[in-house]
C-alpha cells in the first residue's frame, strides 16, 4: 500500500513535469497581490479550535516535551497544511469537528518532521529563531519529534476512519522515505531531475496531498473529488518546495529569517544547482563536482551564486513552480465556484509569489 501511494503521488508530479509548457505569465492573477488571508479568514474559527487542540495534546507531565514543542510551534509560520485541511473540508461543505482534529494531526506530523530535519541538517536557525536542537540538543529534539508523531497517530485512531488512517499514516511513511532519499542523494551532482522530483514529491508534497484529501474524506465526497483535492495538494506541495529551493540562493531568503546557501553547505542538489551544472561548461561542472561531491564549500558560495545567476536557474525554478501551481489550480476545476475555492486558488499564488 505504501509503495502504491508513493507511486501515485510521484505519477502526479511526473505528469505535471513532463506536460506541455504552461504560459507562466498568466498562471497567477495579476489583478491583486496574492494572499493567504482570504483562506485564513474563512477557516479562522476552526483554526482557533485546531490551535487549542494542538496546545491540549502537547501537554505532558515531562516538562521538556511541551516546552520544546511549544517553542517550535510558536516560532511562526502560516499553519499552511492544517489550513488546507480545513479549507478542503469547507470546500466540500463539511462543518463538523473531525476536520479540526485532523488538521491538528497534520500539524503534529509536520512539526515532528521539522524537529527531525533540523537534527539531520544540523540547522541552528528556523524563521530567524534558534532551532530546538540548538537550544536543547539533538537527543531531546528527536525524542520530542517522536512524541508528536505518537500524538498524531492517537488523533487518527480517535477519528475512527480507516481511510483517514490509511491516508495520513501512509503520508508519514512516505515523508520518511523522502528524507532518506534526500540523504542518499547528498553530494550527488549528477542527480537527475526525475530523482530530484521524486524526493520533493515524498518529503514535501505527500503531506500537502494527505492534508487536502482528508478534508474531502470527512465530508464523504466522491472518489473523484478526493482525488482532485489530492492532486491540488500534490502540485501545490511541489510548487512550494521549488520556491523554497530557489529562495535558498536568493536575497529574499534573508527576509524569511534564513541564511542564504544552507542547501549548498549541506551538499543538497536542488533544482537551481542541478540546472546550473547541466548548463555549465567543463570548468563549471568541475567546480560543482568539487564543492558538492567533495564537500569543499568554504568560500565558494559567492562563485556558486554567480553561476546560478549566469545560467538563470533561479528563474527556471520559479517557472517550474508556476507550472505546478497552474496544475494545482486546474485540479479544482470540478468544484463549483465559491469563495472557498477562490481562496484555495489564491493560496497557490501566495505560495509562489512569496519568492518576490
Amino acid at each position: 500500500m505504501l509503495r502504491t501511494n508513493f507511486r501515485r503521488i510521484l505519477a502526479t508530479v511526473k505528469e505535471a513535469n513532463l506536460s506541455a509548457p504552461i504560459d507562466v505569465k498568466n498562471s497567477a492573477s495579476s489583478s491583486h497581490k496574492a494572499s493567504l488571508q482570504p483562506l485564513l479568514d474563512i477557516v479562522r474559527s476552526d483554526l482557533d479550535d485546531t490551535n487549542q487542540i494542538i496546545l491540549d495534546r502537547m501537554h505532558s507531565d515531562v516538562e521538556l516535551i511541551p516546552t520544546l514543542a511549544r517553542h517550535l510551534i510558536a516560532a511562526g509560520g502560516k499553519r499552511l497544511r492544517p489550513v488546507l485541511t480545513l479549507g478542503a473540508a469547507k470546500l466540500c461543505g463539511y462543518e463538523g469537528d473531525r476536520a479540526k482534529k485532523l488538521a491538528a494531526c497534520v500539524e503534529f506530523i509536520h512539526t515532528a518532521t521539522l524537529l527531525h530535519d533540523d537534527v539531520v541538517d544540523e540547522s541552528n536557525l528556523r524563521r530567524g529563531n534558534e532551532t530546538a536542537n540548538a537550544l536543547w540538543g539533538n537527543q531531546a529534539s528527536v525524542l520530542v519529534g517522536d512524541f508528536l508523531f505518537s500524538r498524531s497517530f492517537q488523533l487518527m485512531v480517535e477519528d475512527g476512519s480507516l481511510e483517514v488512517l490509511r491516508i495520513l499514516s501512509g503520508a508519514s511513511a512516505i515523508i520518511a522515505e523522502g528524507e532518506v532519499l534526500q540523504l542518499m542523494n547528498v553530494g550527488d551532482v549528477s542527480l537527475s531531475e526525475e530523482s530530484y522530483y521524486e524526493v520533493i514529491a515524498a518529503k514535501t508534497a505527500a503531506l500537502f496531498t494527505a492534508a487536502c484529501e482528508v478534508g474531502a474524506v470527512v465530508a464523504d465526497r466522491s472518489t473523484e473529488e478526493i482525488a482532485a483535492l489530492g492532486s491540488y495538494g500534490t502540485n501545490l506541495g511541489v510548487a512550494f518546495q521549488l520556491i523554497d529551493d530557489a529562495l535558498d540562493y536568493s536575497s529574499e531568503q534573508q527576509a524569511l529569517g534564513k541564511a542564504i546557501g544552507d542547501d549548498f553547505r549541506e551538499g543538497k542538489v536542488t533544482l537551481p544547482v542541478l540546472l546550473a551544472n547541466r548548463k555549465g561548461d567543463t570548468e563549471e561542472q568541475k567546480f560543482w563536482a568539487r564543492v558538492i561531491e567533495d564537500n569543499q564549500v568554504d568560500g565558494d558560495l559567492e562563485k556558486a551564486l554567480e553561476l546560478i545567476e549566469k545560467h538563470g536557474t533561479i528563474g527556471d525554478t520559479f517557472a517550474a513552480a508556476q507550472e505546478y501551481g497552474a496544475k494545482a489550480k486546474a485540479a479544482l476545476d470540478i468544484f463549483e465556484h465559491s469563495i472557498v475555492k477562490s481562496a484555495l486558488l489564491d493560496a497557490v499564488d501566495f505560495a509562489i509569489e512569496r519568492a518576490y
